[in-house]
């Protein structure tokens, strides 16, 4: 996410640290260096050019004490300029009223239909009960594609035995009370661009549901073309906010930091990728923070506060300080971790780790190995790793398409592992499970 111009934008505050105080001259060279990577990054050029301008401003214009240097003023500056090109301030949804009606845009291959079970799993995780329908009869398997979706996630699935949208429209408004929901989220047809015929039909849509909130799903790989996209749909139906999607793909970062400026609509939610759970609440200063390589700790704590039962937790705890970590608790950590998402993604968001992981594997290869490696041995073998000798290591290296290397490193690090937990309570230390916690391989 942001790879490339984090990157490029972290050689330009390199070099700029290097002087020894801040000239006209260096910044002018500095703010060169960021116009280009913001260009390549498929920002819009006249966003690229306010966005320059106002930087340039702040930096002639500020005193460089003697406690800053002139690099880390330079990132002040771009990053709170970068919380005003985002948006300065989340915005979220104001659900206030039962039923709310939401009609879900976009233009074909954006990840609507995907996108809509997302909101639905959001809003149920946030104690609504939600219901899906689609009036997508153009595009083939679309309403399938949605019940499959819905079906799979156990959310409320809405459909008729119809051809016409504004008729599956009004039927399912009528099905809210039925299937005691009280947020209606519908799909609809996305087209390979907008026209006339595509705006009339959702026109039409909308004036049967008089929907309380119109989104925007844009494809966040495809750079200035979501954000024209955008700007072509204001011009026909009005909408609240935008959901940019694929945002854990090797995108560019355009959209993200085009879309508010150009059209004034924020950006509600991103998609980071397939799984349900893979829709964040959008907030301009984590973002910035990340573009910028300074990693997003807050979002961090909360994905993990999602999937880690606090009473487990302190229980785990207490059992690993008594009698040490088994090999089946490890496995319990593992699977927390896999919830949390995407490993590269995880590690992006601490300070500094993105960076220093860069050419290694991070598609989580190596948890999948260890996994292996743990589920290849007995329920004994797990409890008490110490009867683990020569033959059973062969064993479980063959089971799990591993080397004895391999068995042998994982054995190693959580024999340590274990004789340091038994340690901490004489230390005065106190051991916390979190499904961050350093993983013993390699």
């Amino acid at each position: 996410m942001f790879g490339e111009l984090t990157d490029k934008l972290e050689a330009v505050f390199k070099s700029i640290r290097g002087h020894g105080k801040l000239t006209e001259q260096n910044i002018k060279h500095a703010l060169r260096d960021i116009r280009r990577a913001l260009l390549e990054a498929d920002v819009n050029f006249k966003v690229a050019k306010h966005f320059i301008e106002s930087v340039q401003d702040k930096a002639l214009g500020t005193e460089v004490f003697e406690s800053i240097t002139p690099g880390q003023l330079i990132v002040k500056i771009v990053h709170d300029e970068l919380i005003k090109l985002l948006g300065e301030k989340d915005v979220r949804l104001q659900i206030k009223g039962s039923p709310e009606i939401f009609m879900v845009c976009g233009l074909q291959g954006s990840g609507k239909t995907t996108t809509i079970a997302k909101l639905a799993h959001y809003f149920r995780k946030n104690g609504r009960n939600p219901m899906v329908s689609s009036v997508d009869v153009y595009r083939p398997a679309a309403i399938d594609q949605l019940r499959v979706l819905a079906r799979n996630n156990k959310i409320t699935f809405f459909e008729c035995d119809s051809d016409d949208p504004v008729s599956i429209a009004a039927k399912a408004i009528e099905a809210i009370n039925t299937n005691d929901a009280d947020v209606l989220l519908i799909d609809t047809a996305g087209r390979l661009h907008i026209d006339n015929a595509m705006m009339e039909e959702l026109s039409k849509v909308r004036n049967i549901l008089n929907p309380h909130h119109v989104l925007f799903v844009a494809d966040g790989m495809t750079g200035q073309d979501a954000v024209n996209a955008v700007e072509g749909f204001i011009d026909f139906i009005d909408f609240d906010g935008v959901i940019l999607t694929k945002l854990d793909s090797d995108t560019r970062g355009g959209a993200a930091l085009s879309i508010r400026h150009v059209t004034g609509k924020p950006i509600l939610f991103v998609g980071t990728g397939e799984r349900i759970e893979a829709l964040d609440v959008f907030y301009p200063d984590r973002y910035a923070s990340r573009i910028l390589g300074m990693g997003d700790i807050v979002s961090l704590v909360e994905k993990a506060q999602d999937v880690v039962d606090e009473k487990n937790a302190l229980k785990l705890q207490k059992k690993m300080l008594k009698d040490g970590m088994t090999f089946e608790d490890f496995l319990d950590q593992l699977n927390q971790i896999r919830n949390m998402g995407p490993l590269d993604q995880l590690l992006g968001m601490i300070p500094g780790v993105g960076k220093m992981m860069k050419g290694i594997d991070l598609s989580g290869n190596d948890l999948k190995r260890v996994e292996a490696i743990i589920l290849s041995m007995t329920k004994e073998e797990r409890k008490t790793p110490g009867i683990i000798n020569g033959s059973r290591r062969r064993r479980i290296a063959a089971g799990s398409g591993t080397s004895i290397q391999d068995v042998n490193n994982l054995l190693k690090q959580f024999n340590m592992m274990q004789k340091m937990m038994k340690k901490m309570p004489k230390m005065g230390g106190q051991f916390k499970s979190f499904p961050g916690m350093r993983l013993p391989f390699k």
